[in-house]
């Protein structure tokens, strides 16, 4: 599967190659793929290293940069065709990258190669285990924002569930990721932080929501929430191109073994769930 994981990169990447000024948004790519986009971006980069707009801009200006060099087409129009509309942001986005304008650039007549080595396997390793998983109600409060101030949903989900004597009807505490940080703006990035819950009515202040059960690869990770991340790059980039699994088209979601009021940061457990198909 490996090969399966790579093929699908590779035929994005193409894609970009092909269509500089075309779509090239992370929902068209996703679909270029053939994968869910709740996933794809991770995907993406864990097997290359860097992030589907990061592959974009490097395309775009590797194309560009081709063009200058072996052709006489006017810049403006070069910046047209890679897809950039105003020469003005093509020419500081070139010389950020290539350390010259494209006019020094064109001059001096020089290229470099475009296409970065494939990545998998090339992260920390971590186990993973596949699981059933049931169907769970979850209540909690919504986090718009970067997903490590996720914390301050949590503060208040606890706060309403101390002051209402919720406890009894709560199990253990999840939150849920639905955007991937690498491919969405901080501060629009979706969770949602609460518990799985036992009770009847959904408690005033709080909303609900529904993790679907089946089939799930999971890694247990230990130490502060702060590094969680290596966790998911090594489910992405080691695990899941040799597994044989496709992602479902469902977000991830994390469990939390232990509580941080009560343990020390290097003791935290945290389950990391990948829906599987």
């Amino acid at each position: 599967m490996t090969a399966t994981y790579e093929k699908r990169v590779l035929r994005v990447l193409d894609y970009i190659y092909d269509n500089p000024a075309g779509d090239l948004s992370l929902d068209q790519l996703a679909d270029v793929a053939a994968m869910s986009r709740f996933h794809w971006h991770r995907v993406f980069r864990a097997v290359t290293g860097e992030t589907c707009a990061q592959a974009v801009r490097r395309i775009r200006l590797h194309r560009a940069a081709s063009a200058l060099v072996k052709t006489d087409k006017a810049i403006a129009e070069i910046s047209q065709l890679v897809g950039y509309p105003n020469p003005g942001s093509f020419s500081r986005a070139f010389t950020e990258v290539y350390g010259i304008s494209p006019a020094a650039f064109r001059k001096a007549g020089c290229h470099r190669p475009s296409r970065p080595d494939l990545k998998i396997g090339a992260y920390p390793m971590y186990p993973v285990t596949i699981r059933d998983e049931p169907t769970r109600r979850v209540v909690g409060l919504p986090h718009v924002g970067e997903y490590h101030l996720v914390g301050k949903a949590f503060e208040s989900f606890a706060a309403l569930c101390q002051t209402r004597g919720l406890w009894p009807h709560v199990g253990a505490s999840l939150a849920i990721y639905y955007d991937d940080p690498e491919g969405t703006p901080g501060r629009e990035l979706r969770s949602f932080a609460g518990g799985e819950f036992h009770g009847a009515e959904v408690p005033e202040g709080l909303q609900e929501r529904e993790l679907a059960g089946g089939k799930v690869a999971v890694v247990t990770y230990k130490g502060a929430y702060s590094g969680i991340s290596s966790a998911y790059d090594s489910l992405f980039g080691n695990w899941l191109p040799t597994s044989g699994e496709e992602p479902a088209d469902r977000p991830c979601y994390e469990i939390y073994l232990n509580n941080p009021r009560e343990v020390a940061p290097e003791e935290l457990l945290t389950e990391v769930c990948l829906p599987l198909k």
